[in-house]
């Protein structure tokens, strides 16, 4: 299946100009027109590639001025890259700014209508959906007042609501959760929900971590318009929240040498690897049924993760955590020692740890075994493989879905006497 959103090396470039350029052309003709000219060139955004798989959630991070918003603009053809493509499957929806477009002397049903039919329904299409998006936005008793007697929170909702009801494949949301109170944003939480549970793709962009760990599969993290990382949300994010605080920055290093697995996989810093790396995962190995190193076994064989460890420096309280996933991002199943109730007081130097599975009943598949160790609060990683270590459950024939739960099917007749009691039943 091809990826909903794919975007390649894009690029986007703007213009700084002269603080005192002439606005009148009077002012240019008698100050020169070389103040015209911009001044210099910057790039919003450079260099960034990812795919985003159809129904997936994918938050976007970073600082001020990192570039999220001129990314959501681009994914929705709002405007042109300089570098690089954006290609997109389905049709887009957008919460980029609500209530642009609404006209601020016309009623808020007169509104609703303009939009829809804007956002390419048809007239009897929002006329089915008008009565739900008022509803939604919780103004039956002024939905025929002009919108300028509405607050400003009231506008929000009504864009909100109106945006909701598109059904859009793609939808694109930039920093507009905070509408209204808090029962209206748990609202529109729980709408986001939905659309995700419907298989709509979805990128937004957040500065509330809290929610992005909440809502999203995967995170992207843009730092002066070039991508830092991407990956799952929890790690990503974590990783941003730690590089914020000036510790952090001090103890993280800003890139790790590149190096391969025992399974000749590459390690590259913030795109399969993730952490702080105040202790390192130096090893991971995948043991079959006879003590080997494996990349492929039967469904229902029995699989040990043996985890290597280093830790320079005393680390309190760790939590070791695999994840086995499918290749689509699926997680079929995720443990670690803190769900075990395995406490580890304090790790130090060299050490090894290994989780085995009695039997791994997974239908046949690609799947991905992945492995990380945390800070004792969960707060951030230490260090993350992520899609890293490949294994191949060997396809069974006629089955479908994700666990394959040992079962066999049984024949036989049925008794005596209840075939009695059946032809009694029918007389």
């Amino acid at each position: 299946m091809s990826d909903a959103i794919v975007v390649q090396n894009l690029g986007k470039r703007f213009r700084r100009y002269h603080a005192d350029r002439p606005t009148t052309l009077k002012e240019a003709l008698l100050r020169g027109l070389r103040r015209i000219k911009p001044a210099e060139s910057f790039w919003a955004l450079r260099d960034v590639s990812f795919g985003v798989a159809p129904g997936r959630m994918v938050g976007v991070i970073g600082p001020n001025g990192a570039g999220k918003s001129t990314l959501l603009q681009l994914i929705g053809s709002v405007g042109r890259p300089d570098e690089g493509r954006v290609t997109v499957h389905g049709r887009i929806g957008a919460l980029l700014d609500l209530g642009a477009g609404f006209h601020p002397d016309l009623t808020g049903r007169e509104n609703v209508f303009i939009n829809g039919v804007i956002s390419g329904l048809t007239r009897h299409e929002v006329a089915q959906r008008f009565d739900s998006i008022v509803d939604f936005a919780e103004l039956e008793a002024f939905i025929d007042n002009p919108l300028r007697t509405y607050s400003t929170g009231m506008q929000m909702r009504l864009g909100f609501a109106v945006a909701a009801y598109m059904e859009p494949e793609i939808l694109l949301i930039d920093e507009v959760l905070a509408v209204g109170d808090l029962a209206f944003q748990r609202k529109c939480l729980d709408r986001i929900a939905r659309f995700k549970a419907e298989g709509c793709t979805i990128i937004l962009v957040s500065h509330d971590i809290a929610s992005i760990r909440q809502l999203c599969d995967e995170a992207l993290w843009l730092r002066q318009g070039e991508l830092v990382a991407y990956g799952p949300s929890d790690v990503v994010a974590g990783q941003y929240v730690t590089e914020m605080t000036a510790e952090t920055r001090r103890r993280t290093p800003a890139m790790r040498p590149t190096r391969r697995t025992s399974t000749g996989a590459e390690l590259r810093v913030n795109e399969n690897r993730f952490g702080s790396m105040e202790i390192e995962i130096v090893a991971v190995r995948l043991l079959g049924p006879a003590g080997l190193s494996i990349t492929e076994l039967d469904s229902g064989d029995p699989l040990r993760v043996e985890i290597e460890y280093m830790a320079p420096e005393p680390i309190c309280s760790p939590i070791f955590g695999v994840t086995v996933s499918r290749a689509d991002g699926l997680v079929c199943y995720d443990t670690s020692t803190e769900a075990a109730g395995l406490h580890l007081p304090i790790v130090q130097g060299r050490g090894r740890i290994s989780l085995q599975f009695e039997r791994l009943d997974l239908i046949g598949d690609q799947y991905f075994v992945d492995v990380g160790i945390y800070e004792r609060e969960w707060t951030y990683a230490y260090d993350y493989h992520w899609h890293v270590y490949p294994l191949l459950v060997r396809p069974t024939r006629g089955e479908k879905g994700v666990l394959r739960p040992p079962n066999r099917w049984a024949v036989g007749s049925v008794p005596s006497f209840q075939t009695s009691l059946l032809a009694s039943e029918v007389s």
